[in-house]
């Protein structure tokens, strides 16, 4: 297993970690924190599932019913409310400065690329003007669509549509817009990097992503960090930017939540929840009192 099927994950672009119907487990990606009056559950999720794998541990249902409000990466209400805005301000964050085409940042590289890219219904010459991270991510959506993985059965999507219906807000830890300048702030030599692993890996993404998916069902956080402790060894500056540098910004805004009267449950992705550096590492180092579920 190599870093790309991390990186996935990582970016939340859709692995299926939920658990299957009647699995049986004593933990879960699932902590509570005690704040002086509340308590903030931390969940760790993904965006896209199966339909078969749609749905949530009863852990997770319990710390929802619990909950006064839902904190995500992003507010999903906004992006329910005008996708189209969304997408539009993805696609202007991916373009290259002028002068630029995603041909000559590729190289030579560049035919071997498209070939590949081609393989999973990607044409690269109507992305020319576009950045290889906007066509890393494109890649991989398609492939996962391809499998069958949809945000609509996502557990953020679940949750963000319960909770419109029971009248719980939810914020967001960040922006759209804020999260698409994260990306297009890789230096291009890293996201052609991003590019090519994502190519190379994906032959194997139903394997490797099993594995994760393992990990995750059995609640095995130790397993998971492990995992990815390895993974990202080639890969670091990336996973300090995507992972380590957003963890260290949430934790204050959860520090803020935990002198708050109301229970929370913050929805992020899984990989910031395990390991050194994570959410719940770094709230520990706060002192605070955080027990996995």
């Amino acid at each position: 297993m190599r870093p790309i099927t991390a990186l996935v994950a990582m970016l939340a672009l859709a692995l299926a970690l939920a658990p299957a119907t009647g699995l049986a487990r004593d933990r879960h990606i699932l902590w509570a924190v005690q704040g002086k009056h509340n308590t903030v559950y931390l969940l760790g999720s993904v965006h896209a599932l199966r339909a078969a794998d749609a749905g949530l541990p009863q852990a997770a249902e319990r710390a929802y019913e619990d909950a006064e409000q839902l904190v995500m990466e992003i507010d999903l209400d906004d992006a329910v409310a005008d996708p189209g805005a969304m997408l539009a301000e993805m696609q202007r964050t991916a373009l290259l400065p002028a002068g630029q085409s995603l041909r000559k940042v590729l190289g030579d590289d560049y035919d071997a690329i498209a070939a590949r890219a081609s393989q999973s219904g990607l044409d690269l010459a109507l992305l020319d003007r576009f950045a290889p991270w906007f066509v890393a991510t494109t890649l991989l959506q398609l492939e996962l669509a391809a499998r069958g993985y949809s945000a609509e059965f996502g557990i953020e999507q679940t949750l963000a549509t319960r909770a419109a219906e029971d009248g719980k807000p939810i914020q967001g830890l960040e922006t759209a817009a804020q999260q698409f300048a994260l990306l297009a702030g890789m230096p291009l030599p890293m996201q052609k990097r991003f590019l090519l692993m994502t190519l190379d890996e994906s032959a194997e993404l139903d394997e490797e992503l099993g594995q994760l998916v393992r990990l995750w069902q059995a609640g095995d956080a130790d397993g998971l960090a492990r995992l990815l402790s390895t993974e990202f060894e080639d890969f670091p500056d990336l996973y300090r930017t995507l992972t380590v540098d957003r963890n260290r910004q949430w934790v204050r805004q959860l520090a803020d939540l935990l002198d708050d009267r109301d229970d929370y449950l913050v929805v992020v992705g899984a990989l910031h929840l395990v390991g050194r550096d994570s959410v719940v590492d770094l709230l520990e180092q706060r002192g605070y009192e955080v027990a996995q579920e």
